[in-house]
């Protein structure tokens, strides 16, 4: 009897750390990748203003063959929102929306994941020497939830490879022509 009371004592003891510790870990998350296009931000920003563009490079949509998606709004920029419903797990339902856009320099998205929470998302052009540099990035406040502090440390490594795998998509999109 004395040694389920020591585990359950230790069990008490273990969740009382990592919760005390989850709150000295950031509480905001950002995650960020870029890449280079051989192309100008005028040929680049019709790919990445309008979601139904973005079904052509985003690699989120190819994990579930029956996903659901629906659009509505604007075809393109401010306004142009996009919803969809998985029963797979690792993709689950949500929204995007723009939310503000300069031609040929950035758009701004927020996403909501419903109970697992809101973010924001972006896309930036910048000219550089060969091209335009592309940046898609992505940041949420965990609030003061600790579990979510926990697992926002494990974002850039979820994110970042889809993020790369997005935009080498993207890259060979507009390159292409």
């Amino acid at each position: 009897m004395r040694w389920i009371i020591r585990i359950l004592g230790a069990i008490v003891a273990v969740t009382a750390v990592l919760t005390v510790a989850a709150f000295f870990l950031p509480r905001e998350v950002a995650v960020a990748r870029a890449t280079v296009i051989d192309a100008p931000p005028a040929a680049i920003f019709p790919h990445v203003n309008a979601l139904q563009a973005t079904q052509a490079w985003s690699p989120w949509l190819d994990r579930d063959p029956d996903i659901v998606v629906v659009f509505e709004g604007p075809e393109s920029g401010v306004g142009n929102r996009m919803t969809w419903t998985s029963e797979m797990p690792n993709v689950g339902s949500g929204s995007q929306q723009i939310t503000a856009t300069v031609p040929d320099a950035r758009v701004e998205t927020v996403l909501d994941f419903g109970p697992q929470g809101t973010a924001e998302a972006y896309l930036s052009l910048a000219p550089v020497d060969g091209g335009t540099e592309v940046t898609w990035g992505f940041s949420t406040d965990t609030g003061f939830n600790p579990m979510a502090r926990w697992v926002g440390l494990m974002m850039d490594r979820w994110i970042g490879a889809d993020y790369e795998t997005g935009l080498a998509r993207l890259k060979a999109l507009v390159e292409a022509g």
